[in-house]
């Protein structure tokens, strides 16, 4: 097929924290590339996801939640949506119908200067009833007459095959950006670290899994296992002991499970090492978010 027949581009995701934006790239993908929990600031990374077509290749970003930011950590996530919002042929505006919360003002504005298509997705539309969906529809097209709206709803794909017949019409002509069989620019390496960070904020409330990141230390494929010894940073000593638990039997539930998936996702048996390391300023020291991939 003509590179002329053939349409890619960068279609970037962007939204509130847990307005749903994860679990609409997987649902647009067919596949879990992105961590999904019911916490709000799930999301850290920008993270690429690929589909292809035999006419078409559309590179997702999933990016962090928008936020104003309290911490180093919370500035390196906003230069990923700042870069999203940047190099993005299409955006996808992600909006949780179920929540009230305004959209972030700043953002809203640098997404309403923008001279490419705007996509504003009415999310969770499986939690509001009709009235409340005709109400945020009018909304929107008031805030933004320039935009299309498409309600959906990504955790029972509701409406999330017509939005993706909307987004590849958009599409300009274009080669592929990546080879045909990619389906991330992200490593195993990555995506291990990430089943292991959405398993501390699965088994642990408030404040811990904010506290704690995941950094792979060790990353071994051999024959018939993937050897990963990973360190789960974390702030103070009494966060480390809340983590391990009586016994060790919290840390033992939450890498066990974070294993089984692992182990799911690479098709191979793994053996996985945990250990906490307490680093009380990892949120705002600069060179440890570089080492994170937080920082540039």
């Amino acid at each position: 097929m003509s590179d002329l027949k053939h349409r890619a581009g960068f279609v970037n995701i962007i939204g509130l924290p847990n307005a749903g934006k994860s679990t609409l790239m997987n649902a647009l993908i067919g596949q879990k590339l992105s961590i999904v929990t019911a916490k709000a600031q799930t999301t850290r990374h920008r993270i690429m996801g690929i589909l292809n077509g035999d006419d078409y290749q559309i590179v997702y970003s999933d990016t962090p939640g928008v936020l104003d930011p309290k911490y180093k950590l919370h500035e390196g996530m906003m230069k990923a949506v700042g870069s999203a919002l940047s190099d993005a042929d299409l955006i996808l505006m992600v909006i949780d119908s179920s929540d009230r919360t305004p959209f972030h003002a700043s953002t809203l504005e640098k997404i309403k200067k923008m001279d490419v298509p705007i996509f504003i997705v009415l999310n969770k539309l499986d939690l509001i009833g009709n009235e409340s969906a005709d109400a945020l529809f009018q909304f929107w097209s008031q805030e933004m007459p320039g935009a299309k709206i498409y309600p959906v709803s990504a955790l029972t794909n509701l409406y999330t095959k017509e939005l993706l017949a909307k987004i590849i019409e958009c599409l300009p002509p274009s080669p592929p950006f990546f080879p045909k069989d990619e389906l991330s620019d992200r490593t195993l390496r990555f995506f291990c670290s990430e089943i292991l960070r959405e398993k501390l904020l699965k088994y642990y409330n408030k404040e811990i899994p904010y506290s704690c990141e995941v950094q792979i230390e060790s990353f071994k494929e051999e024959d018939h296992v993937t050897k990963i010894r990973a360190i789960i940073l974390t702030e103070r000593e009494s966060q480390k002991a809340i983590i391990i638990g009586h016994q060790g039997s919290a840390i033992k539930r939450m890498a066990t499970s974070a294993r089984k998936e692992m182990e799911a996702f690479l098709d191979k048996k793994v053996f996985l090492e945990t250990f906490i390391k307490v680093d009380p300023d990892w949120r705002n020291n600069v060179n440890r978010l570089k080492t994170l991939g937080y920082w540039e």
